[in-house]
């Protein structure tokens, strides 16, 4: 089965993650949980946080796809998984939230959000998350009473999926291809000379 790279095109105006959805099934197979305040109590009352917590991406896990009569996977490598958190956040798409990526929801923010650097003292390892390195978690501050009573207390809704545009990097390599096949050989040279550059800065 076809495993495909997904990569976020910056040549394009519309790209990365455009909202986080709750899902009952989450395509990267990593439930949230879902945080109460047990640390600060007044007198009796015991009020929740409302706070859902949970990976929105795992780096180079192959995610099952398909599409009419086509069967593949899907994956994103580490430096497209901070791209991607990076864009979320710079295009102020954190309110963005949908439910079972239909219905828009009011009142859901996503108010923490981190790349995971270290499996055993990351703030995931706490809440006994068992995530990769390069996993972008995410936590989501719910005051949709809605959501937060029929669906998160239900078990209705399990973990998050992302929404986004993202560019199939078999596609656009093809479209590299075609397009140095219409060079000049200065250009040709040229365009080398620059990917060379890019290898040694690390960069490709």
């Amino acid at each position: 089965m076809q495993i495909i790279e997904l990569i976020i095109d910056e040549n394009e105006e519309v790209n990365g993650v455009e909202a986080i959805s709750v899902v009952e099934n989450p395509a990267i197979e990593s439930d949230f949980i879902a945080l109460k305040s047990n640390e600060i109590q007044l007198a009796t009352i015991d009020t929740e946080k409302r706070i859902l917590m949970g990976a929105a991406l795992i780096p180079d896990k192959n995610i099952y796809r398909r599409v009419k009569d086509k069967e593949f996977y899907i994956f994103f490598s580490k430096e497209t998984v901070v791209k991607a958190s990076q864009l979320y956040l710079k295009q102020n798409n954190q309110s963005n939230a949908t439910l079972e990526h239909e219905s828009k929801l009011k009142d859901m923010t996503v108010v923490e959000s981190w790349i995971v650097d270290d499996v055993k003292q990351d703030k995931s390892a706490k809440y006994g998350f068992n995530v990769p390195v390069g996993t972008w978690m995410v936590s989501m501050k719910v005051d949709n009473d809605n959501i937060w009573n029929d669906y998160v207390k239900t078990g209705k809704v399990k973990g998050f999926s992302i929404e986004g545009y993202f560019a199939d990097k078999v596609e656009m390599t093809e479209t590299i291809e075609k397009t140095v096949d219409e060079l000049t050989e200065d250009e040709s040279e040229f365009l080398i000379k620059e990917i060379i550059k890019a290898i040694e800065k690390g960069e490709l």
